[in-house]
């Protein structure tokens, strides 16, 4: 076994860069331990951590209880797959399904797995139930996504970093601009649409917040047009944006849920997607599936990690520390020409830099953050998104927006 201890953070970004494929940019700090809101690096610097994992760690770095579920279940089953049966899945499924109100529960393991079940899903319920001929569904989905990396994903991208040298793409997919009611009603015009699929926040576009009366009027129109209205909330679901499901703030329940990231705290990949039975039972044994869907290993901490949601009033103290953060940043904002724009809803935020998105000026300012002791990252080359572990508490956030604060003066000079 590799003594990793004896490493230093450039010998292990080294190590990286050398025997790594090069598919991601990280900001340059090696982390060993994580902690609640903190994580260290291995020279033992401690960080507050203002990503969360891109909102999988809402419950905070290796909660308790949701590590005891991981180590108990691990030391007795971990992985039948779902040739048989195991005792995890089922109270597994009864508890999410009641959890997050739907009929049925199709488990699945990473975020972007779900949003294939899901386009599936449509597809199949687009043929079976609305009559849609055969090889004519369409799907709509919102111009700036991020759905996930896999073919099926790109497919509906419109960034070029994702898409370019990854043709052909897979047919049947309709972008139109987010938070345009004009696109989305000419869109579903369309008799073969056979769904719309959409984040509630687009978190990688650079947390863009829709008007309030436009997640209201898509599920309105599906509704009118007969269409499908599925919500990725991998990552703004599970408490991050200040509600349970973000869809929640507008009273909304969408046909499908896709869930993903913190449904397992961090722990593991855990995702599913949920829908009633006039839609879930169209698909039959053996046209979708997954070795590592519904493993009781994965069961086991998913029902763990949604327990500590409800018990510590996460979704509450999101909404709280959600409005303390965006109340100093505005407050920075009058007195930061570097500061464009704060956006977001509950603790997923966004603070837009006053500069071209070439630029590097948010990429140093999260180099001189973590000097500083917090740990955030661009997105979009010029906003940087702040989205700490959902337990974070008061003195914290005074303490992390201080050195936010601390971090733009010393740009400003």
């Amino acid at each position: 076994m590799i003594e990793v201890s004896q490493f230093s953070s450039q010998q292990l970004i080294h190590l990286e860069d050398q025997y790594g494929a090069h598919n991601y940019h990280p900001i340059p700090v090696v982390l060993t331990k994580g902690k609640g809101v903190y994580v260290w690096d291995v020279e033992g610097k401690r960080y507050f951590d203002f990503l969360s994992a891109y909102s999988a760690v809402n419950q905070g770095h290796c909660h308790p209880r949701i590590i005891q579920a991981l180590v108990d279940q691990a030391s007795q089953l971990t992985l039948t797959s779902r040739a048989f049966h195991n005792d995890r899945l089922g109270p597994y499924e009864e508890f999410i399904c009641q959890y997050f109100g739907y009929d049925k529960v199709l488990p699945m393991n990473t975020g972007v797995e779900a949003v294939e079940t899901a386009i599936k899903l449509i597809r199949k319920w687009g043929y079976l139930v609305k009559g849609i001929p055969s090889n004519q569904a369409k799907i709509v989905f919102a111009a700036k996504n991020f759905h996930g990396r896999t073919l099926g994903a790109i497919s509906a991208s419109t960034d070029p970093t994702a898409t370019e040298g990854f043709g052909p793409f897979i047919p049947g997919y309709i972008v139109i601009p987010f938070n345009d009611k004009e696109a989305l009603a000419n869109a579903l015009e369309d008799e073969e649409v056979a769904g719309v699929l959409m984040e509630p926040i687009q978190g990688e576009a650079g947390v863009v917040v829709p008007d309030e009366d436009y997640l209201p009027y898509v599920a309105d129109l599906c509704k009118q047009r007969n269409v499908l209205y599925a919500a990725d909330e991998v990552q703004t679901g599970i408490a991050r944006t200040g509600k349970l499901l973000c869809t929640h703030h507008y009273n909304i329940r969408p046909d499908i849920l896709i869930l993903g990231k913190a449904l397992s705290g961090g722990v593991l990949p855990v995702s599913a997607v949920l829908a009633d039975d006039a839609i879930m039972l169209n698909l039959k044994p053996g046209q979708h599936g997954s070795t590592f869907g519904g493993n009781p290993l994965a069961a086991a901490v998913a029902v763990e990690a949604l327990k500590v949601v409800e018990d510590e009033n996460l979704a509450e103290n999101a909404e709280r520390m959600g409005s303390i953060f965006r109340s100093r940043m505005l407050e920075l904002s009058k007195k930061s020409e570097l500061i464009q724009k704060v956006r977001g809803k509950g603790l997923l935020n966004a603070v837009v830099i006053n500069e071209d998105p070439k630029s590097s000026r948010a990429w140093n300012i999260c180099l001189k953050m973590a000097e500083n002791g917090l740990l955030a990252k661009p997105t979009q080359g010029n906003i940087i998104r702040f989205a700490p572990p959902l337990i974070i508490n008061e003195d914290q956030m005074d303490s992390c927006c201080s050195i936010i604060e601390k971090t733009f003066k010393e740009f400003e000079r």
